[in-house]
């Protein structure tokens, strides 16, 4: 698959619309010194090609009460269960990541929860999925680092 060409004002445009997906295209158009019709139509190839494959909504889990986050490795008895039990993981809505993985784990997972007790019942719940031998789970103390924008900005020196 080829690559996408980006400029530098594609590469403004996305700057901003990951710092607030919901900043306007006149406010863009404004602050680059084009159209906002410019900023429509580049925004749209981007998403055309791809490259913007929607726009999320960044929620406070803390002020809802999710303070709670653990990441779970989790062992399958075969590795042929993998596409069953993701299924069953993607009914737990507290699973909010999964990743099948090399290594150690055949999945890896992320919950949320509200505190040490959901959690344990979370992690009860994904041990009792059929396929799954064990599991280990590790706490997170703090994110430290969520930053898409620095790599973001590495995949456009390297372009």
């Amino acid at each position: 698959m080829s690559k996408v060409k980006l400029d530098e004002i594609d590469h403004q445009i996305l700057d901003m619309l990951i710092d607030n997906t919901r900043t306007p295209f006149t406010d863009i158009a404004k602050k680059l010194l084009i159209s906002a019709g410019t900023v429509h139509v580049r925004v749209k190839k981007m998403e055309e090609s791809g490259i913007i494959k929607g726009s999320s909504l960044t929620l406070d889990y803390v002020k809802l009460g999710y303070s709670f986050i653990a990441y779970v490795g989790i062992f399958l008895e075969k590795t042929h269960q993998t596409k069953f039990v993701l299924e069953r993981l993607s009914q737990i809505p507290y699973v909010t990541v999964a990743h099948i993985t090399t290594g150690k784990f055949n999945i890896f997972c992320k919950i949320r929860a509200k505190d040490t007790t959901h959690a344990k019942n979370i992690i009860f719940k994904i041990d009792d999925i059929d396929g799954i031998s064990r599991t280990e789970t590790m706490i997170s103390l703090e994110e430290s680092i969520n930053d898409k924008k620095r790599l973001m900005h590495t995949i456009f020196n390297e372009l």
